[in-house]
């Protein structure tokens, strides 16, 4: 699994989605003009990335089942 290129790719939109998420968390968190701002176009960003990642995830398990 480690040695399949598909598995990193997988791997790094994951990680993409995570550095989206902490980044609307902190957003909300510290609040001001940085939330009020850009807090939807984070939130849009991150449901993207999410179906990026899961297309991704579940083309890996198609091609690895075969």
């Amino acid at each position: 699994m480690k040695d399949d290129p598909l598995f990193y790719v997988v791997a790094i939109a994951c990680l993409i989605v995570v550095g989206i998420l902490l980044t609307g968390i902190g957003g909300f968190a510290k609040g001001g003009e940085f939330n009020r701002k850009h807090a939807n176009r984070i939130m849009r960003m991150r449901i993207v990335a999410q179906f990026i990642a899961i297309v991704l995830i579940l083309g890996f398990v198609w091609i690895r089942k075969g």
